[in-house]
């Protein structure tokens, strides 16, 4: 009985001892991070190369009120651009949107009902004040009615790869409160949705194509039709500007977004030091469970704290890089049998500073050989960059971060006389070959 009772002490002592050891290993550098957001969903992103910092549940369609108007914004400063809209062009209300500009819950700046207003003022109220009847008039302006312009928001969403939208109105309401209005094809009750996902998404290209657009979205107030009767105060409803309320260094934009159905919405973006970020968080709430302006730019506040000090850009790989099992390819005809290869372009990355080790390149060839004449610099394959440990989030366009790997040097083919004796020594080396083969399959 004494010896059970030790053996059981035993078995007893080295399950608590193995227990303190495993408690007592820290976590891998692959746990998931945790910045304690209080959102139904957020994504961070670096808006040079799309490189995704941070996510959580960022692939579920969410509610995204007024931040539709990113895609409207797009739109406007697409046909600019292109020279169907101009800046100083007239519009001429209507009675949807002169209706709907009457109703100053709905974030408006009220338009006369035979007033005409240049695309500049209405592009403004919309940018910094989020007016959705200056909104409607923009689309109305650029497609003849909402409706059309669903149309053209869902084609730039196709052609952009946004996964998971709807697009019900050009503003982000709720469509029951467009008077019975609704565009044609939708809903009474109907809202616009997308992940987090799609809507940096969006923000990312938006910022590469029209980069102009923080010009507008940085103003943190303006008077709408300064000097006459109608005029009015247009502060802007991102409080993280310099200046107000929550004001965060270097942000400039970009959307805010907030209705019963979506909750607390932003897309903001701010840059320091040459780095650029995207934020976007979806129906922030505050410790209490309620939804605030506080909470939408307390969370995004977090995220840049997390982008901007934690993360840097760092070359993983430089240029001229040789990968030492692979220095060359083979050349078939040439006057050298091979060929050295190397990457032309160096990469550099967003990675967190720690982790930068945990980043290899990897040697993906298109050809195994070539046949001469090769010219230096022929592209053989490329070098992507693979995460050895943990998670990587990718990028936001979903594409991989690569450099091409090209020859460094010429080769010349082989004179007719070379490649002669070449073909008589391929010829007797596949002839010894298939002997040994023959004679080695007798043992």
């Amino acid at each position: 009985m004494k010896k059970i009772m030790n053996t059981v002490l035993r078995i007893s002592l080295i399950s608590v001892l193995l227990i303190s050891v495993f408690a007592g290993v820290p976590a891998k550098a692959s746990a998931a991070t945790d910045l304690g957001l209080t959102v139904d969903a957020a994504i961070l992103i670096d808006a040079d190369s799309g490189k995704i910092l941070y996510e959580q549940n960022a692939d579920t369609s969410l509610g995204i009120a007024s931040m539709t108007k990113m895609m409207t914004e797009y739109l406007l400063l697409d046909a600019i651009e292109a020279g169907t809209v101009t800046w100083e062009q007239e519009y001429r209300v209507t009675d949807y949107t002169y209706r709907m500009s009457q109703n100053r819950a709905l974030s408006n700046v009220p338009l006369r009902a035979d007033g005409s207003y240049t695309i500049r003022e209405l592009y403004e109220a919309m940018a910094i004040y989020s007016a959705n009847a200056a909104t409607v008039g923009i689309a109305e302006t650029i497609a003849g009615t909402e409706t059309e312009f669903l149309k053209l928001m869902n084609k730039k969403a196709e052609e952009l790869g946004l996964e998971g939208y709807k697009f019900v109105n050009s503003t982000g309401l709720n469509n029951a409160d467009l008077f019975g209005m609704h565009p044609a094809g939708t809903g009474a009750e109907d809202e616009n949705v997308m992940p987090a996902k799609s809507v940096a998404k969006l923000a990312y290209h938006l910022l590469k194509d029209h980069p102009t657009v923080l010009e507008t979205s940085k103003i943190a107030k303006k008077t709408f039709r300064e000097g006459t009767s109608d005029a009015i105060n247009m502060p802007n409803w991102n409080f993280m500007l310099p200046g107000l309320v929550f004001e965060y260094e270097g942000v400039d934009g970009l959307k805010t977004g907030s209705t019963n159905f979506a909750g607390q919405c932003f897309t903001g973006t701010a840059e320091r030091n040459g780095t650029r970020l995207i934020a976007v968080v979806m129906k922030a709430v505050d410790a209490s469970g309620q939804g605030t302006y506080k909470a939408r730019f307390d969370a995004t506040a977090k995220l840049f704290d997390y982008g901007f000090a934690q993360f840097s850009k760092q070359e993983i790989v430089p240029a001229d890089y040789t990968f030492k099992k692979q220095e060359t390819v083979k050349v078939t005809k040439g006057k050298e049998d091979e060929v050295a290869i190397a990457v032309k372009e160096p990469i550099s990355i967003m990675v967190k500073s720690s982790e930068k080790d945990l980043y290899k390149p990897k040697l993906v060839l298109d050809k195994e050989s070539l046949e001469a004449d090769v010219k230096k610099d022929t592209v053989v394959g490329k070098v992507v960059i693979e995460r050895t440990e943990g998670t990587d989030y990718g990028y936001i366009d979903g594409k991989e971060f690569s450099s091409d790997v090209v020859t460094t040097e010429a080769v010349e083919r082989a004179s007719g006389f070379s490649l002669f004796f070449q073909g008589i020594g391929n010829f007797f080396g596949n002839l010894w070959g298939g002997i040994t083969d023959f004679v080695g399959g007798l043992f």
